[in-house]
């Protein structure tokens, strides 16, 4: 179990606070869900968490089995639904991953990205479009 505390500040902001770290982050309403988009939207978190999950999970088993990703990233897009509520439908996800792996290693990391706890976790109805670029 981890706990966080999250803090509604006003002006639509919270003030995250990770427990076993004291690491903190805050948020901000959408300025198209009348906030100022001044920080991370909640929805914004979903969609970030999904790559940085995805990039953590592929790490774990290269890290098991001895392969580098150092120098991987993502690019994340956010799509939101209006209807019939408001909710995010969509993440698109692109991996660009280092050369040199092989195309077994590199059909695991694609399973273990497409796995990962935060990909099990999302509602079925929301669409994740995952591309993978090798370099």
């Amino acid at each position: 179990m981890v706990e966080m505390t999250v803090v509604y500040e006003g002006g639509l902001h919270t003030r995250a606070l990770h427990g076993p770290s004291g690491a903190g982050l805050e948020t901000d309403a959408p300025v198209d869900n009348q906030g100022r988009g001044e920080a991370f939207s909640p929805t914004d978190l979903v969609a970030t968490s999904l790559a940085s999950c995805m990039l953590t999970t592929m790490a774990i088993v290269a890290d098991r089995e001895g392969w580098s990703i150092d120098g991987a990233h993502a690019r994340v897009e956010k799509h939101m639904e209006l209807e019939p509520r408001r909710r995010v439908g969509r993440i698109v996800v692109g991996l660009t991953m280092p050369a040199g792996l092989s195309e077994p290693a590199r059909v695991r990391l694609e399973e273990a990205a497409r796995g990962c706890p935060v990909a099990e976790s999302l509602h079925p109805d929301t669409r994740v479009d995952l591309s993978l670029h090798w370099e």
